[in-house]
């Protein structure tokens, strides 16, 4: 589909409006979705067009949108989009209305921001009905309203405004996560060991309630006087309540790392607005391992189980608002409930809301979601979409990668996420001497190029022939994030452990120096091979594995990957997750024992496989050559069941 997406809000701006529109955005577009954007941003990247905008009286940091309907009107004249989404009901928001209703063009609008109810916080409550009434107007000429959470769209179907939905939220659990706790960042906060944070994120206004927020601190510092209270955010407000209480701390607006630096070395998330229509924030302490507090409406109504995984009061009641935050004082690192709210952050990807985004445009535009996919031309690479791709021991910098196949099987995937599971560089081979040729430089180019031009996410873990990266980690850039472990979530909500496993091999761990002399006795098998495969070639017989066939002979390596599964599916267990994907022993493998689905990825030096998660969740081994040959022959395997598939080892 072509859309276009009309906002007062975009990132980098820092609120929730812009950081799901960034998300949906680049979501559709991975989808193969053509997005525009008109936004009221200082500079436009590419896809993206600038409004005029002025800043709101007595809050600079809000832009308001000004209508420019000759503008919209004569781009979708000359490029019409299938659906239009306005995310804001500014004069902006107006005008794309008015443009789109005249050239017929289908609309959907997004109901982001109470802005009705900011009304009374600013003093002017008088005005809330003409608000309302306003909002009612603009909502009834869209072909439908999406908004966040289920209280909003109750009130919204109540004042007579149809065809509203529910467009829920995620949550990034790779950037947000209780591993970023920073003792020195604790300390420039003077907290003693042992004592609790509490933190308040969010713009710093009237309508978050500051005045709850207050008495709130004060009462739990009257329990724990050496605690320290946190406000992260910017506003009106900020200047004023940094000179009336100087022990709060105010950091300012943060973002991204630093963002969740701070949120995971607090203990309690305070949040007492009233006025959301959802509430990303809760969502993002919940995935850092917080106590929230919060009332019982909007994403709290939605996610929070009080007792379970947070602590949440009947809305408009202060002082159990109160009662929960000085009881979540009490709450350790470890406990349960804090557990349990980051497990449930774990379930709220960002993939299922954008899948109901697209089934709403494509509903109001009457395009079947798949039939927007273009056949490919004659001539054209054949591509298989699936989800995900997890790729592990490439061996770059080695004689023996198999980088030129690898490169081949990405051009043949086009996938959302792609998780390179260690042992991609091989440094152990570099630092002895080993030759980085072309061919290794291009498949760097092929996962660049994959971020850049079809918006794919990229998880590199580390592995212990790239164990250098270990001092950089946690570590983003671009698309590109590095970690030492992540959590994959299907579409149905299972959780995979993804680790390359390393660390259940006791040479690797506690003998290092018998893993380098492992490393270089496989080196001189695979070169063996080599000329001894040169030789079965020239023969006219197929290839033929010594290094496995030597593994297979020793006893002792047989019950050593036994012994390492076996360690990885506890550890699968113990982490309370569905299935568990690592790499390492280069021994493909795809089984079910008990309750755990156990995947290895192999190898890209002999085994030439790789995981693929289909877009309904399901996971399969595949073969390098075996999805190459599928994909020329016309076949394109996905449809079927795991078991029946052509790929499957």
């Amino acid at each position: 589909m072509k859309i276009d997406i009309v906002t007062d809000t975009f990132t980098p701006d820092v609120n929730g409006v812009a950081m799901t529109l960034g998300r949906l955005t680049d979501g559709m577009r991975r989808r193969g979705h053509r997005v525009h954007v008109v936004h009221t941003g200082i500079t436009a990247g590419s896809g993206e067009t600038c409004a005029a905008a002025v800043p709101l009286p007595g809050y600079k940091e809000v832009r308001v949108g000004l209508p420019k309907p000759f503008e919209l009107r004569a781009r979708w004249i000359r490029k019409r989009p299938d659906a239009i989404y306005i995310a804001t009901e500014s004069p902006l928001g107006r005008s794309a209305l008015k443009a789109a209703n005249a050239l017929g063009i289908p609309v959907a609008t997004g109901f982001h921001t109470n802005f009705h109810q900011y009304m009374r916080q600013y003093g002017m409550g008088g005005l809330q009905p003409m608000a309302m009434a306003y909002l009612k107007n603009f909502h009834q000429r869209a072909h439908c309203t999406l908004t966040p959470s289920r209280d909003v769209m109750e009130r919204l179907a109540a004042e007579g405004i149809e065809n509203v939905h529910l467009l829920g939220r995620g949550v990034d659990t790779e950037l947000f996560m209780p591993a970023k706790r920073c003792e020195n960042l604790r300390s420039e906060w003077r907290v003693r060991a042992g004592c609790p944070v509490a933190i308040m994120v969010g713009r710093v206004a009237p309508e978050k309630n500051f005045e709850l927020a207050i008495a709130t601190f004060q009462r739990m510092r009257e329990l724990f006087p050496d605690m320290a209270c946190v406000v992260v955010g910017d506003g009106p407000l900020r200047e004023k309540l940094s000179e009336n209480h100087p022990w709060i701390h105010f950091a300012g607006v943060k973002t991204g790392e630093d963002l969740a630096k701070y949120y995971a070395s607090a203990d309690v998330l305070v949040f007492p607005s009233e006025t959301e229509t959802f509430g990303n924030v809760l969502l993002e302490g919940m995935a850092s391992g917080l106590t929230t507090v919060s009332f019982d409406y909007a994403a709290a109504a939605l996610h929070v189980r009080t007792g379970a995984n947070g602590l949440k009061a009947a809305t408009g009641d202060g002082e159990q608002f109160i009662r929960h935050a000085l009881h979540a004082l009490s709450l350790p690192v470890d406990h349960d409930l804090r557990r349990g709210a980051r497990q449930t952050a774990e379930s709220l990807g960002w993939d299922s809301v954008i899948a109901e985004f697209e089934h709403r445009l494509s509903e109001i535009a009457g395009i079947a979601p798949d039939a927007e996919k273009k056949p490919a031309k004659p001539g054209k690479q054949a591509r298989f979409s699936c989800r995900t791709v997890f790729l592990s021991d490439i061996h770059l910098g080695t004689p023996d990668s198999k980088a030129d196949e690898v490169v081949d099987f990405l051009k043949h995937i086009d996938c959302r996420k792609l998780v390179l599971n260690g042992d991609i560089v091989d440094g152990w081979a570099l630092r002895r001497g080993s030759r980085w040729t072309s061919r290794h430089s291009r498949l760097i180019r092929k996962v660049i190029k994959m971020t850049e031009r079809d918006q794919t996410e990229v998880i590199y873990l580390r592995g212990n022939h790239d164990e250098i990266l270990e001092r950089f980690l946690p570590m983003s850039f671009g698309r590109i994030r590095l970690t030492k472990e992540h959590i994959h979530m299907t579409p149905q909500g299972k959780r995979y452990l993804v680790v390359h496993g390393d660390g259940f091999d006791s040479v690797s761990t506690n003998h290092r120096w018998l893993a380098l002399l492992g490393a270089v006795g496989y080196d001189f098998l695979l070169r063996v091979n080599r000329f001894y495969n040169h030789y079965r070639a020239w023969c006219g017989k197929e290839y033929f594995s010594l290094s496995k066939s030597v593994k297979a002979k020793v006893k002792s390596a047989v019950s050593f990957v036994d012994r390492y599964e076996d360690l990885l599916q506890n550890l699968a267990i113990h982490r309370k997750c569905d299935g568990i994907i690592c790499g390492h022993i280069h021994t493909p493998e795809d089984k079910q024992v008990g309750a755990v689905h156990y995947l290895n990825s192999g190898d890209w030096v002999e085994s030439l496989t790789a995981i693929i998660e289909h877009h309904d969740g399901r996971m399969e081994l595949v073969r390098h050559a075996e999805v190459i040959g599928s994909l020329r022959k016309g076949l394109l395997p996905g449809a079927e069941p795991a078991a029946e598939s052509a790929w499957m080892i």
